[in-house]
């Protein structure tokens, strides 16, 4: 019994140890994580600006869709069509708020307050909006699945 007792409070210590860097691991995971995806949100800021159509191609999954201010849907090929003609063109896209950014195992939420400037679907667009990025994380990275504009009262 005497020596029961010992192996026991070993094999207990070793345990918590392992679980515990299991929970360190995966704290730093989630950061790097983050970081990714705060890359790949300015990746997509400065392609919007840009309209650059080859890199939003790529930062814009297949099933890709869009919610504007005016809550209309738009699918990938129709936002991709938008910025092609020139009825999308965006002169700045402020943050106005911390960035906030919440990592799902493959999934990660980010939202923001921004201030933009520009056009959407050919109308002008100027204000403060709550913003909302839904994105997956796939062999290729991180791409852009939905996002979301909600236009914010004037105070």
């Amino acid at each position: 019994m005497k020596r029961i007792i010992p192996h026991t409070v070993i094999n207990v210590a070793l345990l918590s140890f392992a679980f515990g860097q299991s929970a360190i691991a995966q704290e730093s995971g989630s950061s790097t994580s983050e970081q990714e995806v705060r890359q790949a949100i300015e990746k997509y800021r400065t392609a919007l600006l840009r309209r650059d159509i080859p890199a939003l191609e790529q930062i814009w999954t297949d099933d890709y869709f869009f919610v504007n201010a005016s809550g209309e849907m738009l699918s990938k090929a129709q936002r991709l069509a938008n910025l092609k003609s020139g009825a999308t063109t965006l002169g700045s896209i402020n943050e106005e708020e911390d960035l906030k950014v919440r990592i799902h195992q493959n999934t990660a939420v980010a939202t923001s307050r921004v201030t933009i400037k520009g056009q959407y679907s050919g109308q002008p667009t100027s204000g403060q909006y709550r913003s909302i990025h839904i994105w997956v994380k796939g062999l290729t990275g991180w791409q852009l699945v939905a996002n979301q504009l909600t236009a914010l009262a004037a105070k």
